[in-house]
């Protein structure tokens, strides 16, 4: 794993397309039990090289009801966005994440962790990636569905301030999903 994760701090593959340059952030041990496959880092989390370092990062904290300490342990969370590094800005946000990406390096991580109990897949990209034909419609159908990628997989819909209004429309998310979320991951934690 230290080799891979090595080699994933130095790649360089995408750097014609990144306009703050490389720094693949991620976070994994052979070890963790959760893995939460996000979108790609944000400006901030580039910045910083620390994942989910930000005002989604809190959110997703809150609704897995864990604190800083727990959720920066790799032993127990793997954070494996899809792309590993900062994109760039879009007209509405940042962009998609890099397409090279989860091909070259996610399945070689993925084998690396036996003790995996758990893949959050949140946002479109990691869910149309990891459930393929086995995905609803949309991202809501999927959130909504999410019993039926159970115990593989929990879809989930992205934790970023711009989707509150999502929340607010469909709020059987914090009543319904929230609880069986928190229950998956206190059961494995």
């Amino acid at each position: 794993m230290k080799s891979l994760l090595s080699q994933i701090a130095a790649c360089e593959m995408c750097q014609g397309h990144l306009p703050h340059g490389p720094r693949p952030v991620v976070v994994a041990s052979r070890n963790s039990r959760i893995i939460i496959i996000g979108q790609a880092p944000g400006l901030k989390v580039h910045a910083t090289g620390i994942p989910w370092n930000d005002a989604s990062g809190e959110e997703l904290r809150r609704w897995l009801q864990v604190d800083k300490d727990r959720f920066y342990d790799p032993e127990l969370f793997a954070l494996t966005p899809m792309g590993f590094c900062y994109p760039g800005k879009g007209k509405s946000g940042d962009l998609p994440p890099r397409p090279e990406c989860a091909p070259q390096w996610h399945a070689a991580l993925i084998r690396k962790m036996k003790r995996v109990e758990l893949t959050l897949l949140i946002g479109q990209y990691s869910q149309n990636y990891y459930l393929g034909e086995r995905r609803k419609a949309n991202l809501t159908e999927n959130v909504r569905h999410f019993r039926e990628f159970l115990p593989a997989y929990f879809p989930l819909v992205h934790p970023s301030p711009r989707n509150r209004l999502w929340q607010k429309r469909n709020p059987w998310f914090e009543s319904e999903v929230l609880p069986e979320l928190r229950r998956a991951v206190s059961r494995i934690l």
